[in-house]
């Protein structure tokens, strides 16, 4: 097992890579260690890297006026992060991502990924598959959130990222669901 086989099987979820332009993309991949709370993008910085987390996990945040942080997305294994606006647009971020663990990442820069797009014309149509089920997902969380109970936003969360509860905090989860700790803590006794 080598360290890109998690991403080179998450690619072939849509697309199937010659020998050639498998060989381009680990080329071009890089690798970055991250330690549990440590901040991988700050709001403000540019994103300037697509990340794929090999294993542990991220969080992607943004804070209020009063300085509480609200959860709007986890990245464990096998799922990608970034501020995606500001990556495309190499913009300043309006997210913070910050490891919820110990995680491993895979990623291209985005000048390096660029010329991916050039060399291995596939992953164009990947990324977009990839962006267009992150709208999606996106669209299905807003919905959530406006038009669901938090019982059943906690269930969809369990649905989203199972196992997850088990490895982070109950703050993180509460913060995400739109609630407080002490009345998720109530919603997992009813259950």
């Amino acid at each position: 097992m080598t360290i890109f086989d998690r991403l080179l099987e998450n690619f072939a979820l849509h697309i199937k890579l010659d020998v050639p332009e498998l060989q381009q993309i680990t080329s071009a991949v890089q690798t970055r260690c991250l330690h549990k709370d440590e901040l991988l993008l700050k709001t403000g910085e540019i994103c300037r890297n697509l990340y794929f987390v090999d294993s542990g996990c991220l969080r992607v945040y943004t804070q209020d006026k009063n300085g509480s942080e609200h959860n709007v997305l986890f990245c464990p294994e096998n799922w990608w992060a970034a501020d995606m606006a500001s990556f495309s647009g190499q913009v300043p971020a309006y997210y913070t991502i910050a490891a919820l663990e110990a995680t491993e990442l895979l990623y291209f820069s985005y000048q390096s990924l660029e010329q991916l797009y050039i060399e291995v014309p596939k992953l164009e149509r990947f990324f977009r598959i990839l962006a267009q089920n992150g709208f999606s997902l996106y669209q299905r969380r807003v919905n959530s959130i406006i038009s669901r109970s938090a019982e059943e936003r906690y269930g969809q969360f369990q649905h989203l990222y199972p196992k997850l509860e088990r490895r982070i905090a109950q703050k993180h989860i509460a913060s995400y669901l739109g609630i407080t700790p002490v009345f998720l803590s109530m919603i997992r006794k009813k259950r």
